[in-house]
């Protein structure tokens, strides 16, 4: 019964999302040519029954990558038109309440035609900035619990990644030169590596070997990891040189002072099955000196309520992508405390959250920009900035 409701759930969600974008387009009063109508009625049908069996073929038992790319590019193609359909039928309310730009079926005409252009525009858009390298953005965070000895340590965030269907081999290598140019400390990659497994991605992660840090490159295991072989990709980030955080952590020292440097398991990897994963703060700073400062990294944002009543004074994530395509970050922010930047958490605190390096599925990003994030640590306890 569950399964069934699930199903139909996902059917009438998914009917809603092309039905829209097929009657502002093709049946809300525009009158096109009835081969028109008949022509985009039927790729819009024919769209929707593929979608389902293209999905399944490319995330389930199968990973087929080329119907992985097709189904993934649906997903954003159409998120974007239902959006942009949504908003012109409450332009179009608003022109016929105004009496505004005449009637019957050229209003409606205009209406559908400013829909594709204006989708279709973002979605060249969205695919440059999907595609791209990310630009690096910086921001300070003051912790005052910081020894002098660490001020000015430079921390680079990589999060989510998502090496996938899409060969991204030349982008890693061309990350991979954007973080070395940073000369940092430390360098974190918050998990949501890849969907697939190591061997499936072995060519497209090969380039974060050559990741270069003064002190320390950590890895945690994001969401998408449990999808997969979450184990197997503990051990690549090893083979690759990374220290996998998995429940643990490692101390960051300079000028006489310390840093604990700890990570978690993603917080659905004890619903995963896979035997010794879960999220463990306790264990993960077993043998730490509770005066030192601890930079947590927890894949999801909302692991920041366990941060904070452990008195964590910074913690570093990913997960949202910013919400990655427009209007999705309002989703994101029902399930997630933050979407993207610095906040604070209780008295103690700090998170911060990355829109991410790469993308998950649909290869497009609007008005939710990629990064390569630059954290400065300063020790003097003023409150934190971002630039950038």
């Amino acid at each position: 019964m569950r399964r069934r409701l699930g199903g139909t759930v996902v059917f009438l969600v998914l009917a809603m999302l092309f039905f829209l974008p097929w009657w502002t387009l093709f049946a809300s009063g525009v009158d096109w040519p009835f081969p028109v109508f008949l022509a985009g009625t039927v790729v819009f049908a024919c769209w929707l029954v593929s979608f389902p069996f293209l999905m399944v073929a490319g995330h389930g038992q199968r990973r087929a990558d080329r119907a992985a790319r097709f189904a993934d590019s649906t997903l954003g193609v159409i998120w974007v038109l239902f959006t942009w359909s949504a908003l012109g039928g409450l332009a179009h309310l608003v022109l016929i309440g105004l009496d505004i730009g005449g009637a019957g079926a050229g209003r409606a005409r205009a209406v559908a035609v400013s829909v594709a252009v204006v989708s279709a525009g973002l979605l060249a858009w969205g695919h440059h900035e999907a595609m791209r390298v990310p630009r690096v953005k910086q921001v300070d965070v003051h912790i005052p619990r910081l020894g002098g000895g660490l001020d000015g340590t430079r921390v680079v965030i990589l999060a989510d990644t998502h090496y996938g269907p899409i060969d991204r081999a030349g982008w890693s290598a061309r990350v991979a030169e954007t973080v070395n140019a940073l000369d940092a400390d430390v360098v974190i990659h918050a998990g949501d590596i890849a969907d697939g497994t190591p061997a499936q991605r072995q060519e497209q992660s090969a380039p974060l070997g050559t990741v270069r840090a003064r002190q320390a490159k950590v890895y945690v295991t994001g969401n998408h990891e449990y999808f997969g072989e979450a184990q197997g990709w503990l051990d690549r980030m090893a083979e690759l040189g990374w220290e996998p955080l998995h429940n643990r952590h490692v101390v960051v020292e300079r000028g006489g002072d310390a840093l604990v440097l700890a990570g978690v398991d993603d917080v659905t990897a004890e619903s995963s099955g896979l035997a010794g994963h879960r999220p463990n703060l306790l264990g993960a700073l077993t043998g730490a000196d509770p005066d030192r400062p601890v930079l947590l990294v927890a894949h999801q944002p909302k692991y920041v309520r366990e941060a904070a009543a452990a008195g964590i004074d910074l913690q570093v994530s990913g997960h949202t992508h910013g919400g990655q395509i427009w209007p999705f970050n309002f989703l994101v922010r029902l399930d997630q405390p933050t979407v993207h930047g610095l906040s604070r958490h209780g008295e103690r605190t700090q998170l911060y959250t990355s829109r991410g390096t790469g993308f998950w599925g649909p290869p497009f990003r609007v008005f939710a920009s990629s990064e390569i994030t630059l954290l400065t640590l300063r020790s003097d306890g003023a409150s934190g900035s971002a630039g950038g």
